[in-house]
């Protein structure tokens, strides 16, 4: 018993943990669905990024981040490339309180794997043949935060109105 309380002790005087097992990619594609008619065009191209993220917990303070980021790109309203990657990492996180996991996971966790899913894309897209390519850097601390506030705010909208008797 006594060691199991210096061992919680030691932990919490610690403080949080993070700490990165691993950063792998897990999963890329790349598509030029319109080629080669798309070289002959001129290249003013419309971007289109979609960014998600999402997580599980493998084991107790370990958990899987995956950053999905999809890039679009279309010329003439035609597609000239899309490439998407899935860069994932595994987290040792602990001695955190609800909100701050959650937060790790939700901002920390992406910005940490983002360099990585940017090289994935920017090397997907020279492989291909195009201008060279480079995602500009994402706050996904402010991402975070708006997601926080809309589902507040969804939480909010569906609490009913309390109806008094009198």
């Amino acid at each position: 018993m006594a060691e199991e309380n210096q061992t919680e002790q030691a932990a919490a005087a610690a403080g949080p943990q993070f700490a990165i097992q691993r950063v792998y990619t897990k999963d890329v594609s790349f598509e030029t669905p319109n080629s080669p008619a798309i070289f002959q065009k001129d290249w003013q191209p419309e971007i289109k990024l979609d960014l998600d993220t999402r997580s599980n917990k493998l084991a107790e303070d370990t958990y899987e981040v995956v950053l999905a980021v999809t890039v679009t790109a279309t010329v003439e309203g035609q597609t000239a490339f899309l490439a998407e990657v899935q860069q994932a990492g595994i987290f040792t996180i602990a001695n955190m309180e609800d909100a701050q996991i959650a937060q790790t996971i939700g901002a920390f966790c992406p910005t940490t794997l983002f360099p990585y899913a940017r090289e994935s894309v920017a090397n997907l897209v020279n492989r291909g043949s195009f201008p060279q390519f480079n995602l500009a850097p994402v706050n996904f601390d402010a991402l975070y935060a708006s997601y926080v506030q809309q589902q507040a705010a969804q939480a909010q909208a569906n609490v009913p109105e309390s109806t008094e008797t009198h």
